[in-house]
């Protein structure tokens, strides 16, 4: 019995990753086919024949080179920018005593309840009246600070021992140096965390890069793919949309294995809290 539940349950889970890693491997293989082997054999799994056409026009169509770099830069500052923030002030919510501090963290959990396109107007008129749209800083700066990773720093600290910060003060640290050099380092799975949930969100961010930027020069990958999607006239290359899906997922790939180890740390150890 105890043989066939475990049968069962590595089964189960294989059913499960198949179902997930089937439709990357066929955007990938149906990236480097044929457009007219799209619907010509509906039912293959499998392209052999290979080709590198798609990516050959997709280059040569759109500046897809500036795309790439404009979504690595936001999505990088706004990870760093993001970490940075939150962590001081999930560090400052935890072991500060200062005036409305509860009342102050109660409004940021308020913000996490409201939906981002409600946000997207005013958001838009601030950028605006600081002569920010169309920048970098427009992209960037909105996504810097958020209420989610301000409660994810909070919770950890809170459960952080009381008993390291005040051995280093002990040893003449202040509580910058405390928190610059006992407590951050060993944070770094709940960062790595948040690191990896803020680059894949600001990766994939659509909206407002659409509505914060009007050229081609600052457009990112999602909102370049969606014009080059739009500008279809009759027939819609398949093969060349697949492409550009393909390399949008290389850097939320390579960001994943990297952290990985962080991540799965941080879930083991939420997994023993008491």
């Amino acid at each position: 019995m105890k043989n066939f539940r475990l049968f069962a349950g590595y089964f189960l889970l294989c059913v499960t990753a198949f179902s997930m890693l089937y439709p990357f491997f066929a955007m990938l293989n149906l990236s480097f086919a044929d457009n007219a082997d799209f619907f010509s054999n509906p039912g293959q799994i499998v392209h052999l024949d290979l080709t590198l056409e798609n990516y050959r026009r997709l280059f040569a169509d759109i500046p897809i080179v500036q795309y790439f770099l404009n979504s690595l830069i936001v999505a990088i500052a706004a990870t760093a920018g993001q970490v940075v923030f939150s962590a001081l002030a999930g560090y400052a919510f935890a072991r500060f005593n200062f005036r409305a501090r509860n009342i102050i963290f109660l409004i940021i959990l308020i913000t996490m309840m409201i939906p981002p396109q409600v946000n997207i107007i005013p958001l838009f008129f601030m950028m605006r009246e600081l002569h920010l749209i169309n920048t970098y800083s427009a992209l960037i700066l909105p996504a810097m600070f958020g209420g989610l990773g301000i409660f994810m720093m909070r919770q950890y600290f809170l459960a952080f021992p009381k008993d390291l910060e005040e051995a280093a003060r002990i040893d003449g640290c202040n509580y910058f140096q405390t928190f610059l050099r006992v407590v951050l380092p060993l944070a770094l799975p709940v960062l790595a965390t948040l690191a990896i949930f803020t680059f894949v969100t600001t990766w994939n961010s659509f909206m407002w890069p659409l509505i914060s930027t009007n050229t081609e020069a600052l457009r990112t990958l999602p909102v370049g793919l969606a014009i080059y999607k739009g500008s279809f006239r009759e027939l819609t290359q398949w093969g060349e949309l697949l492409a550009c899906s393909a390399i949008c997922t290389i850097p939320v790939v390579m960001v994943f294995i990297v952290g990985k180890k962080y991540f799965i740390n941080d879930i083991l150890l939420g997994g023993v809290k008491e």
